[in-house]
């Protein structure tokens, strides 16, 4: 059940309460079993109030409404538990940047100035480069 406010779910209750007891003065026998929809019922108010306080006020076992609830709850966990999972790849991004195909280069002069070159082409005549950079004071 949804968080609601208190007067809602002490009416909520009472509502539960006389479907309760509208069941029993309409069953066929007295042992006939208490329908599910009911018992989901008062499984969804025992989100709200204790369990001890729905089971007397619904007038039936706390024992068995324990046993019910924990068997609800069992239910709603088990599929993702016991699903059988296939095999899924998950590819792996490389935790840096790959090298591309082309050249970096970072030169400084002793007078502090610095070149640095980002070249796509391996083909690039770094001598002259390299050489124009250093040899020009």
């Amino acid at each position: 059940m949804k968080t609601i406010p208190p007067a809602h779910a002490e009416q909520e209750l009472t509502h539960v309460a006389n479907r309760f007891g509208e069941w029993r003065q309409t069953r066929t026998t007295r042992t006939e079993p208490i329908p599910q929809h009911l018992w989901e019922q008062a499984i969804a108010l025992t989100t709200i109030f204790p369990i001890t306080r729905v089971a007397t006020r619904l007038r039936v076992s706390g024992g068995e409404l324990k046993k019910r609830c924990a068997a609800h709850h069992a239910a709603r966990s088990t599929p993702a538990a016991t699903a059988v999972l296939g095999f899924v790849e998950v590819p792996t991004a490389p935790l840096w940047p790959l090298p591309t195909s082309g050249i970096e280069i970072e030169l400084q002069r002793p007078d502090g100035t610095r070149l640095r070159m980002h070249v796509p082409e391996p083909q690039l005549p770094l001598l002259g480069v390299v050489r124009a950079f250093l040899e020009t004071a």
